[in-house]
């Protein structure tokens, strides 16, 4: 039904957002799997969903040259993880490989390049080493292709601040990406507004990159629905916009174009966050971060 996904876009576009995702979160080779879909359909879902964005984002562009509208191709997780074992007897069973998800990664990121994503967003990220995958398959694609545009990376993070599979705190998982020449870093799921907001500021003060943020609606109730409504989570991000942390805000689950409306509008009274700007030492990762500093 793509007339029925590009109006889903012209919804969120009229609202207000600058930005919308294509619906190809698990439209990876390896995504696929879970649905016995076959590996050929590949490009063809990522084409088709970045045309039905595509043709929204153009109308809106059209229409108001001024404020340009961009197609993010939304890369997911999948229900495979390379950082840790899925088997409780086993610690070193993985259920895949690293080069099974660069693999993986690479038909996407090559799909959704060339029928003409403006950003590539992979996001929910909750096993860094799969993100680590789909960043090398990037700038693998770029660099055999000689086509390159900006990535977003979204991770998502516990309600104790921690990646969900592989643990790590917001430090370590910066630590652990600052080399890939990202466009910007954030976090979006899981948690909402208000178990979000300590995690987006220590990352507002960790990132040398612009930060994105687009929580849930709040966290879902007992029938998986989601309470936090648009001027109440308004309220909440735009304490985020106002003390500078975010550039790029927004929600996720739970949020219709009524909260992005609402969203947009309290946003755009603040200033944008801008990037620190961070000694030269050595920061490594596990589960936390390593900073050796000269002391």
């Amino acid at each position: 039904h793509p007339a029925s996904v590009t109006e889903i876009h012209r919804k969120y576009l009229a609202a207000g957002a600058d930005i919308v995702e294509t619906n190809t979160f698990g439209a990876s080779l390896v995504g696929m799997e879970e649905f016995a879909l076959p590996a050929e359909l590949v490009g063809e879902i990522n084409a088709a969903a970045v045309a039905c964005a595509k043709k929204a984002t153009e109308e809106f562009t059209d229409r108001d040259p001024d404020k340009p509208r961009f197609v993010a191709g939304s890369i997911g997780p999948t229900a495979k993880q390379t950082a840790i074992s899925t088997k409780v007897d086993d610690a070193a069973y993985r259920n895949t490989t690293f080069e099974e998800m660069r693999s993986s990664y690479y038909g996407q990121v090559k799909a959704l390049v060339e029928a003409g994503a403006d950003l590539l967003l992979p996001e929910t990220v909750i096993d860094t080493l799969n993100l680590k995958a789909c960043l090398f398959a990037i700038s693998q694609y770029f660099e055999e292709s000689g086509n390159s545009i900006p990535v977003m990376i979204s991770g998502t993070f516990d309600q104790g601040g921690r990646t969900f599979v592989s643990g790590q705190s917001v430090e370590a998982f910066w630590n652990a990406v600052s080399h890939f020449p990202m466009f910007s870093i954030g976090m979006n799921c899981a948690l909402g507004p208000q178990k979000m907001r300590a995690y987006i500021e220590e990352l507002s003060n960790v990132s040398e990159v612009p930060i994105s943020c687009y929580p849930n609606a709040g966290l879902p109730n007992e029938m998986g629905q989601y309470d936090l409504d648009p001027k109440a989570m308004a309220g909440l991000v735009g304490e985020f916009a106002a003390n500078g942390w975010v550039n790029i805000m927004g929600g996720c689950c739970g949020t219709t174009p009524d909260h992005i409306r609402a969203i947009a509008e309290e946003v755009q009274k603040h200033q944008p966050h801008k990037a620190s700007s961070l000694p030269s030492y050595t920061r490594l990762s596990g589960q936390q971060s390593l900073v050796l500093r000269p002391e």
